[in-house]
């Protein structure tokens, strides 16, 4: 389960970056693209196993946000959501300008006062 190792990078990237504030950490706010090869439920479940190996983080929460896939069409330039995996403008052309939905970030981060 790749959801472990991402959990734990996503920590570490925590710790290097508020080294001192780590105990303060109450929320964690991901946002997630479709095409990133994350399930919630499954990132969810490997949080908890990797909080329950950490006391410091027990009153941590995870919370994701999954983004919906949109392209931008090079010949008409609207954006449209790609619906079932069909990358296909409105305008009726494939399109393989991603422009959202590859996304693996940490949007927010909820300290203890």
């Amino acid at each position: 389960m790749h959801e472990i190792s991402l959990v734990r990078t996503i920590f570490r990237t925590l710790e290097d970056e508020f080294p001192a504030d780590m105990d303060r950490v109450r929320g964690i706010y991901l946002k997630a693209g479709l095409l990133a090869n994350v399930q919630p439920i499954l990132m969810q479940n490997a949080f908890q196993a990797v909080v329950a190996d950490e006391p410091r983080y027990q009153q941590t929460s995870l919370h994701v946000e999954v983004l919906p896939i949109l392209i931008r069409c090079d010949d008409c330039g609207e954006t449209t959501q790609v619906e079932q995996y069909r990358f296909i403008c409105t305008c009726g052309k494939p399109s393989r300008n991603v422009i959202q939905g590859e996304e693996l970030l940490i949007s927010k981060v909820e300290f203890d006062d």
